[in-house]
């Protein structure tokens, strides 16, 4: 057996695969059960009660996670002139243009985690979606990462500080960090919530029943931990 799966069948013993807990116990449970050599990643999959294929039902969007994902995130920005410069001095990774799309066009350079591009780049950046699009990185409007010039700044801040984007998959589950099993408890408790949040606010019109129908958090080694939905609902004053 491997360590692995030793490590994940002890952890299985302490946690009851059919139990529901209050966040405050999850997050205790996944924080005690990340006993890998590295900082796990801790994770959460909620179940929403949409059908993604329908457009109007489609959620997707982007959350500030108020303590950060507790990983550096390297940001890349398509961008000339004055934007440029403003996306430099607020801390871009790389900043450029036609070399910039170039280099990732021609030596698959994909040595980043977010990509943000001005709007009168994209006709150019539009050009390398068969490649970015596939892995998650290609700048989109609806999750804030096409931006105007005044808003490159903040946009690159955001990123780097612990911005996530996600959106709804075809079992209508939605997967999303949420921080490192080395943050504190409660830390990791704001984060989650932040991000239940803003998927409430997301909650389309159209989608009918209990919305919130599921949640487990987990770490990267770790088993999954189910959530009481009705306690997540507490939480985040959705309750009723």
């Amino acid at each position: 057996m491997s360590k692995r799966s030793k490590r994940w069948g002890s952890n299985r013993q302490k946690v009851d695969p059919l139990a529901k807990f209050t966040v405050d116990q999850a997050v205790e449970l996944v924080r005690e059960g990340a006993t890998a050599k590295f900082d796990e990643t801790v994770d959460v999959a909620v179940r929403l009660g949409v059908n993604p294929k329908h457009a109007d039902q489609m959620v997707r969007g982007a959350c500030s996670l108020p303590h950060g994902t507790g990983k550096t995130v390297r940001v890349v920005v398509f961008a000339q002139g004055e934007a440029a410069r403003l996306a430099t001095e607020a801390g871009a990774d790389v900043v450029g243009g036609d070399e910039l799309i170039n280099k990732i066009q021609n030596e698959n350079w994909l040595d980043f985690d977010k990509a943000i591009a001005t709007r009168d780049m994209m006709g150019k950046v539009g050009r390398l979606g068969r490649v970015l699009g596939p892995r998650g990185l290609m700048p989109n409007p609806k999750v804030g990462t096409v931006v105007g010039p005044e808003h490159v700044a903040e946009t690159v801040v955001a990123l780097k500080g612990g911005r996530i984007d996600f959106r709804v998959e075809k079992a209508g589950i939605v997967h999303a960090p949420v921080g490192k099993a080395s943050m504190s408890a409660s830390a990791l408790k704001e984060n989650l919530l932040a991000l239940i949040n803003e998927l409430f606010r997301l909650k389309p019109s159209t989608a009918k029943g209990t919305y919130l129908r599921g949640a487990a958090l987990s770490s990267t080694m770790g088993v999954g931990v189910r959530l009481d939905v009705n306690d997540v609902a507490r939480e985040t004053g959705k309750a009723g």
